[in-house]
């Protein structure tokens, strides 16, 4: 016991790296996973993991996995947040989107939001959104010069610009007490729709308006979320921001602007994911990516990076749509940890068309509880320190520069869009990406695993707006098992039944009862049904496809003649649940790492589903 009779593991020998090694070591080789010629050194090949663009993850970091200095919040290289107090004195950025077309009743949105804890909004203005024409009516009552707004009106947002600078003026509010942005990204609007945006120089002229009359606006949003829904891993994220960064850099300062007013007029949207860790360090990585941008133009000081984080649309379902307010936790927690200026979390049910009032509710309390019950905004740069955490940091960021750099070599943002570097190189990572989830490497609760077959969604999918087509794909991450699921739901529509398949089970229930679980827990992603009976049932139950189930010894035996037993009573395609064994009249196995997808899809087509 030490003097002060609080010991901490003083009384304990020290663990080193090795004998973590050795232990590891000792279960991979119990698991098959590693020979028993197997060194200590397949211990960090055989655990360690890569994202989809490449940012390499080791088993275990210690104080060896060394990564340059942070510094300190607010001072280059910004790594550790862009303001010294981060958000310890009044929380982050509550930021709510809102794209009702309904002027009234996007009013009233607007109030319940900013009455019940937002404190700036993001308007959608065009199209598919809010007239501009209807500002005056959108935001009638809401106080500027407390509340700030962001405006995304994409190919019509100099026009919008126009009009909200209008109405600012129309209600008194000094422009000294405006905050907010103007949402001008022509460079994102063409990467999304494939159409040409605002023209940078008028781009530039509106930046020069705001640097000497209202220095609460940044003119310019670099929206890297574009990249995040077309597949893009988190370094090919930043990477893309930072190239369109660049362009904008080079627009402004050519149309006269200062390197420091230029760097002032941009803010920058990234994707939040429910890979936490993942996403603290992308955010860390973006204000290193920056810092060292304004460090090249000569302004370091500049580099303090605007960060607003969205929680991901690309990782929403459409399916068990409440497991959606368990990924926006975790991905609002991740933003306001990685130093987020500005978080705005997506209602969990706007898979389903426009949101209601209840899951307004619930976005905005998520982060009222982060911020008022966790108190997750009450220290600066948490991570910070982890070995894990600054070793993800620095390896993210030289891995978003490298992109980056390959995109100014190819001529800038501009053109990398125009030749499809950029949409060739995202979508290799969407199909390693997509090749994970389809194998289940990558689940997605409630649509890869533990699907509710019979689920009741909590209202009718709503009509939504085909975007423009020609930009860069939107990708969910949960779309192949979705797209399997409707038809499997479109088939017990018109017929009044689900499609089925028969698990035979063999031998007693010990021995069957969890590869039927999840056998049936796999076929029920694609909407099928699970009927569970001995193999001389098969014939009663009508269904045209078995599974066998039952464990590795049974199968050794009895494998063969229950699947040829199968084949005789008619059935078209005959499954086994376990690892491949070559056995004799069996079309196929299903496995922990199968391919689901094809499974699934193999399936449905046995079945007759269209």
């Amino acid at each position: 016991m030490s003097s002060t009779g609080f010991p901490l593991a003083a009384d304990f020998p020290a663990a080193t790296a090795e004998q973590w090694q050795r232990a590891a070591l000792g279960v991979l080789r119990k698991t098959g996973a590693a020979g028993e010629d197997a060194g200590l050194e397949a211990v960090d090949a055989l655990l360690a993991t890569s994202s989809h663009d490449g940012v390499r993850s080791a088993p275990l970091y210690t104080r060896a996995d060394t990564a340059p200095a942070a510094g300190l919040p607010g001072l280059f290289p910004f790594t550790r947040g862009g303001r010294a107090a981060g958000a310890v004195v009044s929380g982050w950025d509550v930021r709510q989107r809102h794209d009702e077309a309904d002027p009234k009743l996007a009013n009233e949105a607007i109030h319940a939001d900013l009455e019940n804890g937002a404190t700036s909004l993001w308007l959608a203005l065009g199209e598919d959104g809010l007239a501009a024409g209807a500002l005056p009516d959108v935001l009638d009552g809401v106080y500027l010069d407390l509340a700030g707004v962001v405006l995304d009106a994409g190919g019509a947002a100099l026009e919008a610009a126009e009009a909200w600078l209008g109405f600012a003026a129309s209600t008194g509010v000094a422009a000294a007490d405006l905050s907010g942005g103007l949402g001008l990204d022509p460079l994102g609007w063409r990467a999304r729709t494939g159409l040409e945006g605002p023209p940078l120089p008028a781009v530039a002229a509106l930046a020069g308006r705001l640097t000497t009359g209202y220095p609460g606006l940044r003119a310019v949003t670099v929206d890297a979320t574009v990249y995040h829904d077309a597949g893009a891993g988190d370094a090919q994220e930043l990477g893309c921001a930072a190239a369109a960064g660049v362009a904008y850099l080079r627009a402004l300062t050519g149309a006269g602007l200062d390197a420091a007013a230029a760097f002032g007029q941009l803010e920058f949207r990234y994707a939040a994911t429910a890979d936490q860790f993942a996403t603290i360090a992308k955010l860390r990585a973006a204000r290193r990516i920056w810092s060292r941008v304004a460090e090249l133009c000569g302004v370091p000081d500049a580099g303090a990076q605007r960060q607003h984080a969205v929680t991901s649309a690309a990782m929403m379902t459409a399916r068990d749509p409440w497991v959606n307010m368990l990924r926006t936790t975790l991905a609002c927690f991740a933003a306001g940890v990685g130093g987020a200026d500005a978080v705005t979390v997506r209602p969990f049910d706007e898979r389903l068309g426009g949101p209601d009032g209840f899951s307004r509710r619930i976005a905005r309390n998520t982060q009222a509880l982060l911020l008022d019950e966790a108190h997750a905004g009450r220290v600066v740069d948490p991570a910070g320190g982890s070995w894990y955490v600054e070793r993800l940091t620095e390896e993210t960021a030289r891995a978003a520069w490298d992109w980056f750099t390959e995109i100014e070599r190819a001529g800038g943002m501009a053109a990398a869009l125009g030749s499809g570097l950029v949409a060739d190189r995202l979508a290799e990572t969407w199909q390693r990406r997509a090749a994970s989830i389809a194998h289940r490497r990558d689940p997605i609760t409630g649509v890869s695993e533990f699907p509710q077959v019979d689920e009741r969604l909590p209202r009718q999918p709503a009509e939504v707006a085909t975007p423009p087509a020609g930009g860069l794909p939107r990708h969910h991450y949960a779309e192949a098992f979705e797209r399997l699921r409707d038809r499997g739901d479109a088939h017990a529509a018109a017929t009044g039944s689900r499609p089925v398949v028969f698990l035979a089970t063999l031998g007693p229930p010990p021995a069957h009862t969890a590869r039927a679980t999840f056998a049936a827990n796999l076929f029920a992603a694609g909407g099928i049904a699970a009927v569970t009976g001995a193999v001389e049932e098969f014939a009663a139950s009508g269904a045209p496809v078995a599974c066998l189930c039952s464990s590795d010894r049974t199968y050794t035996d009895a494998a063969t003649p229950a699947a040829r037993a199968l084949a005789a009573a008619g059935a078209r395609r005959i499954w086994l649940a376990g690892k491949p064994g070559g056995y004799e009249a069996v079309d196929g196995y299903l496995y922990s790492g199968c391919d689901a997808v094809d499974v699934l899809e193999t399936t449905l087509r046995e079945l007759g589903v269209p």
